[in-house]
This record gives C-alpha cells, sequence and structure tokens, in this order.
C-alpha cells in the first residue's frame, strides 16, 4: 500500500505526533464512508491493529492503513490553508481528486 502526505500536512501532523501523549501513536487513515467509485476519508492517531499495514513516508511519518479497504491504497494527505484551512485527504489512484 501507498500514501504521500505533502509538506503542509507534514509540518502540522509532526507538531500532534511530538506531543508526549501521543508518543506511541501513529497517524490513521480511514475511510469514513465510500459510495460508487470514490471515499471519504478521516485521521486519527492510533496504534497498529491485527489489519493494519504500516506505510512509512517519504515525510518520515508512518500511516496505519487497513489491508482491507482498497480505497486506502494510494491515498493523498494534504493541508491547506486557503480557502479554508485544514485537511484534504484525497485518492489520485482511485480518481478520487476533490475534496473528500
Amino acid at each position: 500500500m501507498k500514501c504521500k502526505i505533502t509538506r503542509n500536512a507534514a509540518k502540522v501532523l509532526q507538531r500532534e505526533l511530538e506531543k508526549e501523549e501521543n508518543r506511541d501513536l501513529k497517524l490513521r487513515v480511514f475511510v469514513t464512508h465510500s459510495h460508487g467509485d470514490h471515499a471519504h476519508y478521516g485521521l486519527d492517531l492510533d496504534k497498529p491493529g491485527e489489519n493494519d499495514e504500516v506505510v512509512s513516508t517519504d515525510k518520515n511519518i508512518d500511516v496505519l492503513l487497513n489491508r482491507s479497504e482498497p480505497l486506502l491504497d494510494g491515498v493523498k494527505v494534504d493541508y491547506l490553508y486557503f480557502p479554508q484551512e485544514g485537511f484534504v485527504i484525497t485518492n489520485p489512484s482511485k480518481g478520487n481528486h476533490g475534496d473528500h
């Protein structure tokens, strides 16, 4: 499985992961719901489970992805400041290019 984290997202995520209370946790990307050929995604901090693959990224952030969810393979985590500040998660490899 693959996951891409942009530079903006990595800066925000790294600050959160460095907090003492998050020391043993990793970033989890998950599908909140899917319909048709695309999904809506969410983020959380969590510990690996038995169905998870730990994916290393080029930003030195490990990401937990559920192996049984094909819409997670190739997911991209970005952080935008405009028009509204926040995370945007898409999966360009699955044709999901919108704000999902």
